[in-house]
């Protein structure tokens, strides 16, 4: 008789981006730069948006929210691997595992309804001027917000209980930095059918279905410019949404390049590499993204920075007359 598996005596091992010693003082300062700029550039959109009366808006609103979702999404992958790096051990327990791949599923597919409401956002502020405000009413905002939260919540939830079925036994090291799904699924020795299953249809549902919404407001909204008799009109208009869009560009391009690399090459270091792009660069670079065009936002970091700033002048100050 063969003996049991036992899946709560099981630790996994994160192989990182690099199995060299000598690159990893590297991969630390280069990954620890990237999440602060990360951490502080999101927050300080929020504490914008939050400080500033004019901001409050259904786009302001949804805005912060996206950034707030950056921050947690990759507070949930870059602090473990950095910490690993430093104390030079690869080991993630079963539990810590399982944790981190909950809540990397539900915000990255939090982005993913982010970005759809704020097309939808967009759509009606474009083709629907006169009513926008009647129509992205407070209470839709909140409950918007509130049903991407639970879409995600509950398929992160299916995920991590299909997971916890799962017996393992061997080939317990992941060659990534994070418990990414398909990684740890396919380290089980017992069926994974079901699961794989359901993470194909979360793509195809929850990815390329708020795409396809993206995809077809964008339609409408491009339509609607086109309309408009002046040049100056048109590009007031498409300055509205062009943060978005790049935004939008930039997340789905990092995506799909993830997924091209992971069928078009087997080497899992490679595919690790490949993520990084949109689990690491595409929310260090929204804050960018949404400032660079945006003279509402760079008027509300400015007032915000200085506030920041000013307080350790003045307190230095008040020392000195002291």
């Amino acid at each position: 008789m063969e003996p049991k598996n036992h899946t709560w005596v099981v630790e996994f091992l994160l192989l990182g981006l690099s199995e060299d010693p000598g690159l990893q003082p590297l991969i630390f300062g280069l990954f620890l730069s990237m999440y602060l700029v990360t951490v502080s550039g999101n927050l300080l959109i929020v504490l914008a948006i939050l400080s500033e009366p004019h901001l409050h808006t259904p786009m302001y609103f949804f805005l912060a929210n996206l950034s707030m979702v950056d921050i947690c999404f990759t507070s949930t992958t870059i602090p473990k691997m950095l910490v690993n790096i430093q104390i030079q051990s690869r080991v993630i327990s079963y539990a810590g595992c399982i944790t981190q791949m909950f809540f990397f599923i539900i915000f990255v597919v939090l982005d993913n309804f982010l970005l759809a409401t704020m097309a939808y956002d967009r759509f009606v502020a474009i083709c629907h001027p006169l009513h926008y405000m009647v129509i992205m009413n407070p209470r839709l905002c909140v409950q918007l917000v509130l049903l991407c939260w639970i879409i995600s919540v509950l398929y992160a939830l299916l995920n991590s209980l299909l997971v916890l079925r799962l017996s393992f036994c061997t080939h317990l090291q992941i060659p990534h930095f994070f418990c990414e799904t398909n990684q740890v699924v396919h380290r089980a020795c017992s069926d994974s059918f079901l699961n794989d299953l359901v993470v194909y249809l979360g793509a195809v549902l929850l990815g390329g279905g708020p795409l396809a919404g993206i995809l077809y407001t964008y339609s409408k909204i491009v339509s609607s410019i086109c309309a408009i008799s002046t040049a100056q009109g048109k590009y007031k208009a498409f300055s509205t949404c062009a943060s978005h869009l790049s935004a939008v560009s930039l997340f789905y391009g990092t995506g799909l390049g993830v997924y091209l690399s992971s069928t078009a090459t087997q080497n899992s270091h490679s595919r690790a590499m490949a993520s990084v792009m949109y689990t690491t660069v595409t929310p260090m670079l929204n804050p960018f993204i949404y400032s660079l065009r945006n003279n509402d936002i760079q008027r509300a970091v400015k007032i915000h920075l200085w506030e920041i700033f000013r307080w350790p002048i003045l307190s230095h100050n008040y020392e000195s007359d002291l």
